[in-house]
């Protein structure tokens, strides 16, 4: 770690036997940002998961821990420091303990900010992912790849569970916020402002495609985002990169497993209609066109189209029962 990041803790754990480490075209891994709140079995959970990757050994972790915004999340907060000043398996741990609650957008907004500014890039994990022990080798290989692409703006380690096969990887227009990592230049191209994104995708008339040809409410989730319903620093990532006409690179097969859509986090309720297990086998960055993959967004946009079509037909029945529907 550069100078100014006091570890708490730092160890040199011996090699994985079973699975040798490549060297770095950079000569070292990406550091990795981790963002907590009150959650530490899940966070558990995400340290012991990303530390089961070889690379883990010679990577620089950072954690950020927000401060408890309610006197309830006091306990879980405190619980969550316990986990992070135990955390081994890395080349350092740093944490980062917010004196005031943040809430996650602005937490990750200033942290991602913070780090890319010392080192240029940076791999990005919330504490409700499970890892897949292929998720660093894949996000160092696809980070130095398209490091000088200014057409990527990002690396993003899930993929939704499609019927169908994808490509080994490919990419979507846009950002996105399960594991992901990024450079200093592309960051720059985040616009924390709701409304002008808004603005600007209606102006361009890019509404509909925003929406993944409307199979996903992107568009409401900004509009959330913008009257206060939600906090969310991913609609307005994806939105930035989705306007500049930038790509993010995803794998065939996931990485990454959500586990907290559980009903234990600010943001999240409960369902498994997005959980796959993380691949138990390498995602191979090769050589592919860099363009938007047609089949990959119809693929998406399918998945997305089935998940609420149950939803619909229970809206369209209870708008039938109630008075105010008939």
């Amino acid at each position: 770690m550069r100078p100014g990041r006091p570890p708490i803790s730092t160890t040199r754990p011996g090699p994985i036997a079973d699975m040798p480490i490549r060297p770095f075209a950079s000569g070292r891994p990406a550091p990795v940002a981790v963002f907590a709140y009150k959650r530490s079995v899940h966070l558990s959970r995400t340290l012991d998961s990303l530390a089961a990757n070889p690379e883990a050994q010679l990577t620089d972790v950072v954690i950020y821990c927000d401060a408890a915004g309610k006197p309830a999340d006091g306990p879980g907060v405190a619980e969550v420091w316990s986990v992070v000043e135990k955390a081994r398996g890395f080349h350092s741990v740093t944490a980062v303990r917010r004196d005031t609650n943040y809430g996650l957008a602005r937490s990750i907004i200033e942290g991602v900010s913070s780090m890319l500014a010392q080192e240029g890039q940076v791999i990005v994990v919330e504490d409700d992912l499970l890892l897949s022990k292929h998720f660093l080798r894949y996000m160092n290989d696809g980070l130095q790849r398209y490091r000088s692409d200014e057409r990527v703006a990002s690396v993003h380690g899930y993929s939704y569970p499609t019927p169908e096969a994808l490509p080994e990887t490919f990419f979507l227009r846009g950002a996105d916020c399960w594991g992901w990592a990024t450079w200093s230049r592309a960051w720059e191209e985040f616009d924390p402002d709701g409304r002008r994104l808004l603005s600007r995708l209606r102006e361009r008339r890019l509404v509909k495609r925003f929406d993944l040809d409307g199979s996903y409410p992107y568009t409401r989730m900004l509009e959330q985002q913008i009257e206060g319903i939600n906090d969310s620093w991913a609609i307005r990532w994806h939105a930035s990169c989705f306007l500049a006409g930038r790509l993010t690179l995803y794998p065939g097969r996931s990485l990454v497993e959500n586990i907290g859509n559980d009903s234990t986090g600010t943001h999240c309720g409960t369902t498994s209609a997005y959980s796959r297990a993380p691949t138990p086998f390498p995602v191979s960055v090769g050589t592919i066109e860099v363009e938007e993959s047609r089949a990959a967004r119809e693929a998406f946009a399918r998945f997305h189209a089935g998940q609420r079509r149950p939803f619909d037909r229970a809206r369209r029945l209870l708008a039938r029962a109630l008075p105010w529907g008939r």
